[in-house]
């Protein structure tokens, strides 16, 4: 993180509004001392079996943080939630380059306006950045964060809403918010293989994305039969462990489903046959 204390020691002597890190009962050392890195997981097109983009996950390197989501409470508690994205955001970008990045939103950090500074790293990567937002994002704050998407949508960044299906499952917030990508939640994809209702369903909230102008990650995809079951939904792409687990450089996708991929082209050309050429 190329000169990252100096960074936050200046932009929050610009913005005296916002609490400083030395109140923050040891965050400063995970923010500024190398503490933080992140990894990354392919997001796979469902067609080639290519990588498409990756997802950035953060990992604390720091006994007292190794959980990310404990992280991101203490960072609420110390209202450094902005500070804390940024962090992970300089890091993504600079570990990635050339990539297109996921990257995620903790729906806190509309509320500290650190996401609008025209020097995020989010403006400046070499590739296609995607924003991650949740459906948790609380509607009291809906119209707020929705104008500062918009502004930074307007600058080329484009936009995902995650973890469909994960309790809210508000279908209206996706067409307000109109995303480019949509990922359905691990909950909309375990056991979908046997459970034919289940699959009518998530065909349906595909092929409605779809008409609404959004592309499809099905996410948490371990197995071979939820990989093809989500193919047969429409799905466009998947992600999970099944293609790939986090890793630092960003990894490849693993054989196995790669090998499927041929033995259906294989199988395809067999099944037409000479007169089929």
């Amino acid at each position: 993180m190329t000169n990252f204390r100096n960074w936050l020691k200046n932009t929050q002597a610009r913005r005296a509004g916002i609490p400083r890190l030395r109140t923050m009962r040891g965050l400063p050392d995970v923010l500024t001392l190398g503490d933080l890195s992140v990894v990354y997981q392919p997001i796979v097109s469902l067609a080639t079996m290519e990588p498409f983009a990756h997802e950035a996950l953060v990992r604390s390197n720091s006994p007292h943080w190794i959980n990310p989501p404990k992280l991101f409470d203490e960072a609420i508690q110390s209202r450094c939630v902005g500070a804390l994205g940024r962090a992970i955001r300089e890091l993504s970008t600079t570990h990635c380059p050339g990539m297109p990045l996921f990257l995620n939103v903790h729906p806190n950090e509309f509320d500290e306006s650190w996401l609008v500074q025209p020097d995020d790293p989010i403006f400046t990567h070499d590739s296609i950045v995607y924003l991650e937002v949740t459906e948790s994002v609380p509607l009291t704050h809906f119209a707020y964060c929705h104008s500062v998407l918009r502004e930074i949508r307007g600058k080329g960044v484009l936009l995902a809403v995650d973890d469909l299906g994960a309790g809210y499952s508000n279908l209206k917030y996706i067409a307000d918010l109109k995303p480019e990508m949509v990922k359905l939640d691990r909950t909309l994809i375990a056991d979908l293989a046997d459970d034919r209702r289940a699959q009518v369903l998530v065909r349906h909230i595909v092929q409605l994305c779809h008409e609404l102008g959004a592309r499809v990650v099905a996410e948490g995809i371990e197995q071979e039969t939820e990989m093809r079951v989500v193919i047969d939904c429409g799905a466009d792409y998947g992600q999970g462990y099944y293609f790939a687990y986090p890793a630092c450089p960003a990894p490849g996708v693993s054989e196995a489903p790669i090998e499927v991929m041929r033995e259906n082209e294989d199988g395809a050309r067999l099944r037409t046959g000479p007169t089929g050429s």
